[in-house]
């Protein structure tokens, strides 16, 4: 029996911000898989797919998603949940990963493609892309991403404050994700190059609990983990003067 590894983006928490092709994949598969971290709560993936599949259809598969300094422990998670989808692959054929944001943007369901394929050979992996936190906020806050010529630039915090400063110091507008716990340092960073004012930042997109807010409101307070920043550039020369 041929299987099917399908990775779906469901977007940054807003059920409403899945794709129709997103939703046809979830409900087509067999099975559903949602990563959960190892403390067990439920998380915005698997509340956000819940709005579209019965629980039933739902396998919670832990990834110790909050593991950032045990790299032992981390790719132990790994490969116990790259066997428990392989197991689930050849049982029932076909199963849906749901993953927040895009499943090609800083996904989990990359480390775990490569883990079932070595394991479940000849396994067809497709992926459905999904509205990503950038666009979310930009859409929410009224931020413009991109305009003309310029480039944009996304660095993960997680990787140091040097290389959000690097980027900052560049031309075209610069995104920061999982920058919350580094409020502080980002802040300053922003600071020094001249883009505090312009910069917004938000936590939360689509949930209850959502903030949206300007950077220059940060007070080195860390913020939520998956705080998500826009910074764009200065911009001059009226409509169209980036073209």
């Amino acid at each position: 029996m041929s299987s099917r590894l399908t990775g779906v983006g469901v977007g940054p928490g807003d059920p409403e911000l899945v794709t129709v092709k997103g939703v046809n994949a979830l409900r087509a598969a067999e099975v559903v898989v949602v990563p959960v971290m190892d403390t067990g709560e439920r998380g915005r993936a698997e509340a956000t797919v819940l709005h579209y599949v019965p629980a039933e259809k739902v396998v919670r598969v832990v990834f110790a998603l909050n593991e950032r300094t045990d790299r032992k422990r981390r790719e132990a998670a790994w490969d116990a949940a790259g066997e428990r989808v392989a197991g689930l692959l050849r049982e029932r054929g076909s199963v849906a990963f749901a993953t927040i944001g895009d499943p090609n943007v800083y996904s989990t369901f990359t480390y775990l493609a490569q883990t079932v394929g070595e394991l479940v050979p000849g396994v067809t992996v497709e992926t459905v892309p999904g509205i990503t936190a950038m666009q979310d906020l930009a859409a929410r806050s009224g931020a413009v991403l991109t305009e003309g010529t310029e480039p944009l630039t996304l660095v993960p915090v997680t990787a140091g404050s040097a290389v959000l400063k690097e980027a900052l110091a560049g031309p075209g507008t610069v995104v920061a994700y999982k920058f919350g716990r580094q409020a502080g340092e980002v802040a300053a960073a922003l600071r020094v190059t001249g883009r505090l004012d312009d910069a917004v930042w938000g936590s939360a997109l689509g949930l209850a609990d959502e903030s949206v807010r300007s950077a220059a409101e940060m007070d080195g307070t860390p913020l939520p983990y998956l705080s998500t920043l826009i910074a764009p550039p200065r911009r001059a020369g009226g409509r169209g003067g980036k073209l």
